[in-house]
Order: C-alpha cells, then structure tokens, then sequence
C-alpha cells in the first residue's frame, strides 16, 4: 500500500547515476534537464511494466481524469515533471484518505474487544522517516519548479537569494517564455492546499514551505490585473477570473486563521520585504531586479501591513508578534534593539484600525499582561518588550497610556487606597494582585529608568500605600520588602526635591491624612506575600491607642531605614533642615503657643464655636507633637554625615539655630529665664561657625552661603544677654562680613570658651555673667590668654572670672584626650599647687575638673614627682576608685593614670591590680554588683602596661602570664575573652623567654578553640596564635618548634569547622603570617656578605 505510492514517487525524485551525469553534463542546466526527463520517463515505464505498482496506476489514472489542469503533450520538461509530482501527491493523499476512513471504521468496532492492556493500532498516516525525506523532496520539486519561479519580483523570496542550486533553477525556469505563468502558480498552490488537508502531509508542507504558499496566495488573490496592449486572446484565457482571485483570498486567510500565529507574522514580515530600494519595484521579472530581498512591490507592502495589523489586534496578537521576532534570540546587543523595534510598532497605532482609542484599549492590557510570563527564557525579553513599550507610550501617547494602561495597573493599590477611605464592605485585595502589581511597578519604574511627570504623578498617587506595605514587610518575612523599597528609592531619587519632600512630610504624618484607618490592614499571604483585608474592630481602646502609636513609631522607623539608604542624596539634610525652619517658626509663634496653653473661656462663645477651638488646639499640638518626634528619631538614628553632608547645609543649620535664638531673645526678658539648652544649642552653632571660619581656603561661594548669617548674628551681638555670647557674634559677623580680611585671634577658642559656660549650671553661668559684665574692657584679651595657657587656672575657684574665660578650652581638651602644646606647657604652672590639692580636685563632682586634675596627677606620675612618689599609695587608691565611674572621660583617665603607675612601679603595682582583676575590686567601698565591670577596666590597664613594658616585659611578664591563662577559665565570657587578649599583646613580646610556656600556652588555645562555645572567646584565642606569630615572626620556628603543628593543625580546623565568621577571618590572618613565617624560613633572603671564621 503506502510504501508503493512512496516508492513510485522516489523513483521521480532520485539523483542521476554517475554514468548518465557523464553523458549528459555539458552544463548544469542539461544535466538538471536531462535527470527530470529520465526520472519521468523510467517512472511511467515502471508504472506500464511492474505489477506492484498497479494500485499506482490505478489510484493515479482516477486522480489524473479529475485533474483539468493536467496536459499530456507539453512541451515544457520541468512542468511535465512538476505535473507528474503533483499527481503522485495527490494519489498519495487520496490513498491515505480512504486507508483513514477504512481504519476508523476498524477501530470503533476493534476497541469494543481489546482491553487496556493493549496497544492502540498506528493509523495509516503515519510515516516512517525515510517516507518523510521522500515526500520532503518530491515538495521541493514542486515548490522549487513549479511555484516560486511564477512568483513576481519582490513576491516572497527569490531562489536565487537561497542557494546556488536555486539561482541555477531560477535561470533554468526562466529561460523561456512562459505565457500560463499565473494558471502554473494557480495549480501548484491549489494542489499544496489539498495536500494540507491531511494533518500528516500538513505538516510536511507548511514546515519547509508556509512562506512560498503565502506568498503565492497574495499574488492570486491580491496583486493588481493589469492587461497590455497587444495581448494574445490565449494570455488572456490564461488570467485568473475574479471567482478564482477570490478563492484564493479565502484561502489565505483560512491559511493564517489555522497556523501557529507568531510563524505567520514572521512570514508576513519577510513577505513585506525591506525598505524601499530605487528601480526595483517597477522592475519587470528578470531575474537581475530579484537579487534585492527589500523589493517589494507596493500592493504587497500595504497587503502585509493590513495582515500584520490584524494579527495584532486580534486576542493574544501582542504575544505573537513578540515571539515572531525575538523566538531563537541569544539575549546579545541585537535583541535589545529587537526589543526596542517591538515596542516602537505597539506603540505606533496602525493606520488600519478604526480608531487609535479602540486600538489602545485592545492593546494596553496585552502589554501588561507580558510582564507576567514565568518562563524564564522568554521572560526575560517580553518584560523588556514590556517596558519599553510601556514607557514610550506614556512619553508619546499620555493621553491614551493613562486610562488603559497606568490605571489598570495599578488598580489593585487604588483599590487598597480607597477601601481605606470608603465603607468596610470594599473586596479586599488578594495576595496574588498585589503581589504582581507591586511587581509590575518594579519593572516598569524602577527597571525601566526613565522619569517622566506622568510616571512620577501616577506613582505618588499610590506610594502611601507602597509605603504601609514596606513598612508591614520590614515586620515579616516577605519577598516584596526589597521590591517595595526600591520602588520607594527610585521616586525620591528621581523626582524633584520639592515633591520629595512634601512626599517626605506625608510619610511622617506631618502632612494631610493618613490614608490607613483600623479597618483595613495588611496580612501576612501564603505565599511570602501580603493581602489587603478587613478585620475587626478593637474594643479596647487601651490596645487601639497603643497599636496606633505604636505603629506611628514603626512608620518613622521604616521612613528612616529609607532616608539612610539615600547616601549619595541631599534629600536627608534638606528634610531636616526644613524641619527645623518649621520649628523655628513656631517658636516664633510663642505666643499662639501659650494661648493654645491657656484654659478656654467659654462665656462669650457658641457651642459650634467651642467645637470648633478645641479641635483646632488639638490638631495644632499634636502637628507640634508630631514634629518633634520626627526630629528626635532623626538625630537619633541617622549619622550627623548625612544630615548635614554638604557645606551648604551645614550653614542652613547654623543658621536655624541663629536664628531661632535670636527669636527666643525677645521672649526673655532677665538672664535668670534664660533657657540652659538654647544657650547650649547656640553656643555649639556658634562654635560650629567660627570652626568653618577657620579651615583654610575658603571661597567666595563660602562666604556668600555665610552672608545669611550676618543679620542674626547682629541681633545676638546687640540683643544677647551674655557678653562673651556678644563679642563672639561681632568678632564673627566681621570675618564674614570682610570675607576673612578681619580674623581676631583665637576665634576658635573663644567660641569653646561660650560653649562651656553654656554647658554650666543656670545659677553659675548667671554669676559668670555678673561679674564678666563688670571686666567687659578684658574680655578680649583674656580670651587670647586662654588660647596659650588654656590650663592655668580652670580649677581655681576663687577666680571665678578667669574660670568663665579660660575652664572651657580646658575641659575641652581633656575631654578629648588630645595632647596639645598648651597642654603641655601647662604641667609647670599647675604644678605649683601642692598634691593635696590635686587630690582634691581629682574627688571633685563636677566631670572636667575630674578629668583634668586626673590627667594632672597622671602627668606627675611619668614625670616621677617627689610628692606623688612619697604618696603612691594615696594616688593608687584614688585611681581605682575613679576606674568604677560610669563616665568614660573619668574612668578612661583612670586607665591612662594606672598604667603610669604601673609602668613607673612595676612591681608593687602590677600585684595588685593581678589581685584585682583575678578576684574583682578590693576597695571597701566598690560595688559588688558592678565588679565585672572594674575587672575588665582593670585588664585594660594590664594590657597597657604589657605594652610598656618593652625589653623588661620576659623579666616583669612571668606573673601576668599565668594569671591570664588562669583568667581563661573564668564564668564569664568578657573575662576569658580580655584575658586572652592581654596574653597576645604580652606573649609577642616575650621571645625567647616564652619557650617554657609554649606548650602550656598551645593546650589551652588549641582546647579553647575546640571546645569553647562563645564566638567572642574563640576569636580571641585564634587572634592570640595571630599576635604570637606576629611578634616571635624569624624565631617561630626556634620558640614554637615543638607546638608549631599543632598550633597550625587547630587553625585548619577553625577554617573547616567553626561557624562564626570572623574567627575564620582570624585564623586566615594567622595562617598568613606562618606562610610568612615558613617561607622565610624555607627560602632565605640572599645576601652578598662573608664570612670570616678563625680557626683555634
């Protein structure tokens, strides 16, 4: 049955034996010739001759009668041979036909017997894939011969543009005259399609040759008749009647109804050729105008484009028209601009659709719809086709992008906006809309990169919403957290800092209402996400007001996580500063303020009228409330470098400060109400200026951005109740004022000279102030003196004018810690006073003379004074009992003074404080409760003195050593830890003393690193084998030879095991240095030196 049709239709389309190509080659085209002659003739031999062809015959005489188009006697060998390929095709067809109909008739009644267990019986139309080449062939015949030769230039794709065996049979067709060229075309296309009638033969047609059969459809159905003068009465009969034109115009477009659509747009593509190429449209049909693939003609162009609009208009035509032309796309540079193309033909409206409005609203959601594919090959493109589209179509066509595109997306967040302003019976948003809105806003805004005002506007009508979603995500676990936060990113970056900050302001609560009430919230979805629903109402009004501040506070929180993620941005010091312009303003406004204070009368007002008062007081108080809690949480969590990140800010911030206290100085009347902290706040401004005023190099910008400052600083030097407050703003206003021409000396100094005596008691800076108004001629220079000798005489209290000048700069520096020549010059002129005093001054409450009477008694100590020698034990005593201050200036001077001690004194000095640190504080007067504490300042001393110890440290060393390796094995994790640390600093500097502890000291590091399970303690002991190698480095290997592996074998297994991170880090540090260590053992460093040795 079938292999005897196949076998017949093999016989046509088998190649020429070498013996006849020998014969018959004098050219390519007599030997093409001559093989179709052969087959044709050998084929009807066989069919007259062989007896297993006879339902061949048979088959095809039947097919060969219907056949009209059939001609015997031509003369044409090429079309004879196509003529005999169409007829075995079609016999073909017909056979498997009828074998179709016979096996569904066997199967109806066969699968009422069989059971499951057998296997389904094959239809007859399936072939083998040697059948498949056979048939392959045979339809490159036809299509090669007997249709793309009759195609008009620039319809479809020449052979020529295809192979060299194409040009070869293009030349060979078109040799000669052919008058029945269209009548050809007619039948090869009609049998094609009959062909395609069968699902198994289909396939092998449009698979290979779709194009060449579009293409011959539009020319029968759609290319222009055009009859010439002087035309014979048979071309005429040979054109194609309007019946038959339209016929094949169904027929194409049945074609491109039933075909995988994104195949026939790419088809369509190719049909509509290229850009338009002079000479060649109107070119006749030789085969010199075909070599061009952009030369189509007109009525094919406009044909194309009126298809492709229609595959794009129709449902899911977006989607076909973007796998036409991105499928098999390697993701390279040429894809981009694909893409690009893409979304320039979606967003163009085609000038076949009846209106740009109805085809926007057909082709908006099927954009939208693009983001969302989860295949990830082709995902990833038809986002990016997306994206670009969508954001063209807001920058070109705003008007229609609005309605159909930015609306619907973002309908489901417009949904949780007005379903919290609107009644409680709103649908609730479900996780899977919000979860692919919140993406698609990703995508197109953050991805896509390209602000314009309609995206910005569209997106600030739901960042409230974005923002409450970020904020619920930073509660929980969820996988829209980082979206939403660079959704919120994205708008303050790009849009103008003016919506920025109003947009800032909302956020805050500072500005209009929230849109969120207690009836609807966010909700945790099962997939990571979060829904929007209701919930019921709290009847407690204690857990309501709770909640509502509590989640004010969280909203803050989050807002700021967002201004700290702005580094590169002034938008976090412009937001602040404006805060404190609105404060300032409202300290302006004292007098609102005291009359929202006061008690309402209410004899002479109407109920409305008493409504309507409390309610504004209300709202004014709790905007008030508002902004300073925003400021708080500001100055809290974000570092003073990105409030304050450009000199131009800075100067915006003194000059709030300036001039909130010049506003404050008409509301005081008598120094005693003046408030300590806005003396404080100025005097640190002030500071601030006059240290801006003293950097080098400043510019004209500089000193036309402090111009501001010239008024307030005026009305401070005229108005302020303070003198040193006054000439500091005159001395000030005239520097900027002379653009630095005028600088009076020590500026800085007397600017911390203000901010000290601010930083006093009321009451003091109140007598300060009384008795500097008295010596206001001397001001100046005792100003100047203290920027000399800024220690002479803070601590002398029976001065208490030079104090007012002088104890600031002092206490300033020994805050600091800094050692400066004024510091140093005055230890001579302190140490006039007997130690007594000293001792005294060291017991004194307030904290700078603490400090500085502290630093002095540490400066006799190096500098080995006869007094404290005589009276070690006094100061020892006195050191310790500070080393148990809270305040770190104390106690950190009490560090610095016991390490002298015990750097002068080692060895009466260093067992107490071993007794100390082992057993906790021995004062009768230490806190128990606070003995932690004082034993780790105490080994902070110890590892001071370990480091001054230098070449005494293997004589004075011993004790220390086990101490800290008793200290090892204390309760608490702080103790090992430092201890450990001050064994590292000590054992560096051992050499070659450390021999006998070596394997004492391996044991425990090596125990410690295994077994401890504190993270802190671990990294301390792999830190100590670091320092150790570090310290002994050319003598490891002669100290540490018989620990060394070991040593080495435990920070191998801190990199293969420990789970901590930095204690691998620390181990890799150390296995540095012992590479270090080795290769400078194992390959010495050369040196062109000799050596003399002398014999005995």
């Amino acid at each position: 049955m079938t292999s005897g049709f196949l076998a017949a239709i093999n016989i046509l389309t088998k190649p020429l034996n070498e013996a006849s190509v020998r014969d018959a080659q004098s050219s390519h085209q007599e030997a093409l010739l001559a093989v179709l002659r052969a087959n044709r003739s050998l084929l009807l031999e066989q069919l007259q001759s062989e007896s297993s062809f006879e339902e061949v015959k048979k088959l095809r005489e039947e097919v060969m009668s219907a056949a009209e188009w059939f001609s015997r006697d031509t003369e044409d060998a090429t079309w004879g041979f196509v003529q005999e390929c169409l007829l075995l095709l079609l016999t073909l067809a017909r056979h498997i036909s009828n074998e179709l109909k016979l096996f569904n008739q066997k199967s109806s009644s066969v699968a009422k017997n069989q059971t499951p267990e057998f296997a389904p019986p094959l239809p007859p139309d399936v072939l083998s894939v040697t059948q498949q080449k056979t048939l392959r062939a045979a339809l490159q015949f036809v299509v090669s011969l007997g249709l793309c030769p009759y195609l008009a230039s620039g319809v479809g794709v020449p052979l020529s543009c295809r192979s060299a065996f194409g040009a070869m049979v293009d030349k060979l067709v078109r040799g000669g005259v052919v008058s029945a060229g269209g009548r050809r075309l007619l039948t090869t296309t009609n049998v094609l399609l009959q062909l395609a009638e069968l699902s198994s033969l289909a396939t092998l047609v449009f698979t290979q040759h779709l194009g060449d059969v579009m293409a011959a459809l539009c020319q029968l159905g759609y290319q222009p008749h055009r009859v010439e003068r002087g035309g014979t009465e048979e071309e005429e009969m040979q054109e194609l009647s309007a019946e038959e034109r339209r016929t094949c115009r169904e027929a194409l477009k049945s074609l491109l109804g039933k075909v995988y659509q994104p195949i026939v747009i790419k088809q369509l593509l190719i049909l509509q050729g290229g850009p338009r190429q002079s000479g060649a449209a109107g070119s006749s049909s030789g085969s010199g105008s075909r070599a061009a693939l952009g030369s189509a003609p007109a009525w094919l162009r406009r044909l194309c484009g009126q298809l492709l609009s229609e595959r794009l208009m129709q449902p899911s035509g977006v989607q076909a028209v973007v796998r036409a032309i991105l499928e098999g796309g390697t993701g390279g540079e040429s894809d981009w601009r694909k893409c690009d193309g893409v979304a320039r033909i979606l967003v163009a409206c085609p000038q076949q659709s009846t209106s740009a409005d109805s085809y926007y609203r057909q082709v908006c959601p099927q954009i939208l719809e693009l983001l969302h594919f989860r295949d990830k090959l082709a995902a990833q493109q038809f986002q990016r086709v997306a994206t670009r589209a969508a954001l063209s179509m807001v920058q070109e066509k705003p008007s229609f992008a609005r309605p159909y595109l930015l609306t619907p997306l973002l309908q489901p967040l417009h949904r949780c906006n007005s379903a919290s302003n609107e009644s409680r019976d709103r649908a609730a948003v479900e996780e899977w809309e919000l979860t692919r809105c919140v993406e698609d806003v990703y995508k197109i805004w953050v991805v896509g990169n390209s602000p314009s005002a309609s995206l910005l506007k569209a997106l600030e009508e739901v960042l409230p919403v974005i923002f409450t979603l970020f904020c619920f995500t930073k509660q929980n676990v969820s996988h829209l957290r980082a979206t939403c936060q660079d959704i919120l990113l994205w708008y303050l970056s790009h849009t103008e800092a003016s919506e920025a900050l109003s947009t800032l302001r909302q956020l805050s609560g500072l500005q209009g209402q929230k849109n969120e009430t207690s009836d609807f919230y966010f909700a945790p979805g099962s997939d990571g996400g979060a829904r929007f629903d209701s919930r019921d109402n709290c009847s407690d009004e204690d857990d309501a007001l709770y909640e509502k501040l509590s989640g004010e506070q969280w909203r803050l929180e989050c807002l700021l996580h967002l201004l700290a993620e702005l580094k590169d941005s002034d938008l976090p010091g412009d937001f602040f500063l404006e805060l404190l312009q609105e404060l300032t303003s409202w300290t302006a406004a004292a007098d609102e303020v005291q009359k929202d204070e006061e008690e309402l009368d209410v004899s002479t007002m109407t109920l409305l009228e008493v409504e309507q008062e409390v309610l504004g007081r209300a709202v004014r108080q709790s905007q008030r409330l508002a902004l300073l809690q925003v400021l708080a949480v500001m100055v809290e969590n974000l570092q003073h470098n990105m409030l304050l990140r450009k000199p131009t800010q800075v100067v915006d911030f003194i000059v709030t400060l300036v001039q909130r206290a010049c506003v404050g100085l008409d509301q005081v009347t008598e120094p005693s109400l003046e408030n300590p902290i806005e003396s404080q706040t100025l005097s640190m401004g002030m500071g601030l200026v006059a240290t801006l005023l003293s950097g080098p190099e400043l510019g004209a910008e500089d000193y036309s951005s402090m111009s501001r400052l010239l008024s307030p600083l005026e009305t401070l030097s005229q108005k302020h109740p303070d003198v040193v407050v006054q000439e500091l703003a005159s001395n000030l206003r005239a520097v900027i004022a002379t653009h630095g021409a005028y600088r009076p000396e020590d500026l800085a100094a007397a600017a911390a000279a203000a901010a000290a005596q601010a930083s006093r008691k009321p009451e003091t800076a109140v007598k300060n102030n009384n008795v500097s108004s008295r010596k206001k001629p001397k001001i100046k220079t005792e100003g100047s003196d203290s920027g000399t000798s800024p220690r002479s005489s803070p601590l002398d209290r029976n001065t208490p004018s030079d104090t007012h000048i002088t104890h600031p700069v002092s206490s300033a520096a020994s805050a600091a810690g800094k050692t400066t020549q004024a510091g140093r010059t005055s230890v001579p002129r302190s140490s006039t006073k007997p130690l007594s005093d000293w001792l005294l001054e060291a017991c004194d409450p307030e904290v700078p003379n603490r400090v500085f009477a502290l630093r002095v008694l540490t400066q006799m100590v190096q500098s080995g004074n006869p007094e404290v020698v005589r009276s070690q034990e006094k100061v020892l005593v006195l050191f310790l009992e500070n080393l148990e201050h809270e305040d770190s200036f104390i106690y950190l001077s009490a560090i610095q003074g016991l390490a002298a001690l015990a750097d002068s004194y080692p060895e009466r000095i260093l067992e107490r404080l071993l007794t100390d640190f082992q057993r906790g504080p021995s004062l009768p007067t230490s806190d128990k409760e606070r003995s932690l504490e004082t034993r780790l300042k105490v080994g902070e001393v110890l590892m001071r003195a370990s480091r001054a110890m230098g070449e005494l440290a293997p004589h004075l060393g011993r004790p220390l050593v086990g101490v800290f390796l008793q200290g090892t094995r204390d309760s608490d994790q702080s103790v090992r830890a430092s201890s450990l640390s001050n064994l590292g600093e000590l054992c560096q500097r051992l050499d070659y003393a450390l021999g006998p502890l070596a394997q004492e000291l391996s044991s425990c590091l090596t125990a410690l690193i295994k077994t401890e399970k504190e993270a802190e303690v671990r990294r301390a002991a792999v830190h100590v084998i670091a320092l150790l190698l570090r310290g002994l480095s050319n003598k490891t290997t002669q100290v540490l030879s018989d620990v060394l592996l070991d040593l080495y074998r435990a920070l191998k297994w801190v990199l293969r095991s420990d789970p901590d991170e930095v204690t691998v880090l620390h181990a890799q540090l150390a296995l540095e240095e012992l590479d270090g260590v080795m290769r400078r053992f194992i390959f010495p460093e050369q040196r062109l030196e000799k050596k003399i040795v002398v014999l005995p």
